[in-house]
């Protein structure tokens, strides 16, 4: 390497860890990086050959779940920031329009989901709808609520949202607790209702905390991920990816964790055997959250039906670990292997970003959302 050279690669190491160090320390006050400093980060993101990462996206704080309108919006919820966004297309791939604020002042509205022209974004306790929001973007409707039934917990109480292949919306809803029993069979459970808010019921049982659920293309099978209870050490239990292609399956909380791994005060009442076993069990405390199968046609051979992962990242183990999006291949209704996809979000210990979401556009590009960050990433491949 010349003299020249060097000086390059030091000046650059040292603008990447400058930025790397304000951007850490920036959104911890403001819920966002700033775009110059976020275009000097991204590039550090790693990912297999022929993919490439940009901004598609910033200045949205505090970006969590993700939904495409039929317009071609992306629509964002959050939860600090009590806002609702919506990312206009520009006609364009590679970037969205206008970030437009749709609602704020809401109570954590991290889940959002489109269906017959209107988007549904789910509060802590209930669901609201804004009708026909694609022609009204700047002048959105007062919502409708559509329920008022969602149990209000202390903890976990960010809700996930999606729409069913046959037209139910199911809602994630937490644990009250990082582990304990309830009478209530409505929290720790995945429930589901019809768009108008009625004959709401409990789909899966035994879920600590699912924030990112899916259908299987094909079988129709509902798969998901599950946040690992804490305080059982470092490496367990496992966060999980489960498969529930039926009702009323019951995934275990609070009694066992993983396949076989009792808990330690609750694991004396019920035999693991007692319940359906995670269809992959995933590093312990990579907070495995937003999941999408991959259905676009640009990615290579290998990609598709397998399933992306934002992992959002641990905040209480020793060695930080998550921070990344993984890719879990499905053989069939099988997970047979799980990857790292996208990293770099963690440098040296340090977080500059947390990964929250994914969302699989019409290009076949894929959307990562970022609370950490404020801002929305595209992925995209380009055979080489």
């Amino acid at each position: 390497m010349s003299r020249v050279s060097r000086r390059r690669w030091i000046f650059l190491s040292a603008a990447i860890v400058l930025a790397w160090i304000a951007a850490a320390g920036y959104c911890r006050w403001t819920g966002q990086v700033p775009a110059p400093l976020l275009e000097i980060l991204v590039r550090r993101i790693q990912l297999p050959p022929g993919f490439k990462i940009e901004l598609y996206a910033t200045g949205v704080p505090n970006a969590r779940s993700l939904t495409l309108g039929a317009g071609g919006t992306v629509f964002v919820g959050s939860r600090r920031a009590g806002k609702v966004y919506a990312l206009t297309d520009s006609g364009r791939h590679d970037k969205a329009g206008e970030v437009i604020t749709i609602a704020r002042g809401l109570d954590e509205p991290n889940g959002v989901a489109f269906h017959d022209g209107s988007l549904y974004v789910a509060e802590v306790s209930r669901v609201l709808r804004y009708d026909a929001i694609e022609a009204r973007l700047k002048n959105p409707p007062a919502p409708v609520v559509i329920s008022i039934d969602l149990p209000h917990t202390n903890q976990h109480e960010w809700r996930f949202i999606r729409f069913g292949p046959e037209g139910w919306l199911y809602v994630g809803v937490g644990a009250p607790c990082n582990v304990c029993e309830s009478a209530d069979k409505r929290v720790a459970s995945i429930l589901r209702m019809r768009p108008d808010g009625s004959s709401m019921e409990v789909y899966a049982l035994g879920v600590r905390n699912s924030v990112g659920f899916d259908w299987q293309p094909g079988s129709q099978e509902m798969w998901f991920t599950d946040n690992g209870r804490d305080n059982m050490g470092d490496d367990i239990p496992p966060d999980e990816l489960n498969d529930a292609p039926r009702g009323g399956m019951n995934f275990g909380f609070p009694y066992c964790h993983g396949k076989d791994i009792p808990d330690p005060q609750f694991g004396r009442e019920h035999s693991c055997a007692e319940f359906a076993p995670p269809a992959w069990g995933l590093p312990a405390h990579v907070a495995a959250i937003g999941m999408r199968f991959y259905t676009g046609g640009m990615f290579p051979e290998e990609y598709r039906g397998g399933i992306f992962i934002a992992e959002h990242g641990s905040w209480n183990r020793s060695v930080p670990i998550g921070y990344r999006v993984s890719r879990v291949a499905v053989d069939g209704e099988r997970a047979v292997k799980y990857e790292p996809f996208a990293q770099g979000w963690l440098m040296g210990g340090i977080h500059w970003g947390r990964p929250v979401d994914v969302l699989v556009m019409p290009d076949g590009a894929l959307l990562v959302s970022d609370d950490y960050a404020g801002a929305v990433y595209r992925i995209s491949y380009q055979k080489q």
